[in-house]
């Protein structure tokens, strides 16, 4: 057992800028650009700003997809946004999303420019937009939007929750990440049995409730999300996760599309900004280290 000292909150909580953990840098309470800087521009349509994270993977896994179905006006720049740097930060990106969390996705297609911002909306957004990999009858649509919305209320318990006090917490606290690992394991069982009994979240039918799944919880019982969490977590218990995981990796689009916004890794699997197909055929193209 983890010792561990009491705490008593105080009566008004005081932010201290230097309160330890990665990411303690780009934390803060307030909203609002740190910076005047202004986005930079390509030629396409849609303009993506993001980072190869979980979240941002989802959108590029998204748009290559489209692409691959014929969507040629699918066709998209996307920008590095640097968040250990506090990129989000700046007055261009603030101003797509005033969040200042990526993705962010600006249409310039439209009549007025149109922003979307949070992760499941952009892929709503474009589900709609092009009408694909969305369920057109009533019954498919409402299940596929349950397993979208599932996982934006749910990842947050595992990546802030269960990912934070694992990984990147400046101090391991046993009672948080006793909780948040009872709840990451009780989400993947809800997958797993949901699974038992159909190929993809929707039946048998791919869809953008599997694109927002996928990058993290695929992510997480492949053992590519904090350290040693798989072991940990036992995620090989989760059969019908891992074959789902498996299926959707697979896929060419997945495989160009998780690829994007990415800096770290092997030298195959990293392509900071894309502007063509091109530039993801020359990264796959290179060995892997």
């Amino acid at each position: 057992m983890i010792e561990q000292s009491t705490y008593t909150p105080s009566a008004v909580w005081k932010w201290e800028e230097k309160s330890g953990g990665k990411f303690a840098n780009i934390n803060r309470p307030i909203a609002g650009s740190t910076h005047e800087k202004e986005l930079p521009r390509g030629e396409h349509p849609l303009q993506l700003h993001s980072m190869g994270t979980p979240n941002g993977v989802k959108v590029t896994v998204m748009l290559e997809e489209l692409l691959a179905a014929g969507h040629k006006d699918a066709e998209y720049d996307a920008w590095m946004i640097e968040i250990g740097e506090g990129d989000q930060f700046g007055s261009g990106f603030v101003g797509i999303n005033p969040n200042s969390k990526i993705p962010a996705l600006l249409d310039t297609s439209t009549d007025t420019e149109t922003r979307v911002f949070e992760s499941g909306s952009i892929l709503l957004y474009l589900a709609e937009k092009f009408g694909a990999f969305i369920p057109q009858d009533h019954k498919g649509r409402t299940e596929c939007l349950n397993w979208l919305f599932w996982q934006m209320g749910s990842a947050p318990y595992l990546g802030g929750g269960f990912g934070h006090f694992y990984a990147y917490a400046p101090e391991k606290f046993e009672y948080a990440i006793n909780r948040f690992s009872m709840e990451t394991k009780r989400q993947l069982d809800v997958l797993d049995r949901h699974l038992a009994d159909n190929q993809y979240f929707c039946g048998d039918e791919y869809s953008i409730a599997d694109m927002a799944i996928w990058p993290w919880y695929g992510a997480l019982v492949k053992g590519l999300l904090y350290g040693e969490s798989a072991t940990f977590l036992e995620t090989h218990t989760y059969e019908n996760v891992l074959r789902w995981t498996n299926a959707v990796a697979d896929r060419p689009a997945v495989k160009r599309g998780r690829i994007v916004n990415r800096t770290w890794g092997a030298q195959n699997a990293q392509l900071r900004d894309r502007h063509s197909a091109a530039d993801i055929d020359a990264v796959l193209a290179k060995p892997a280290d």
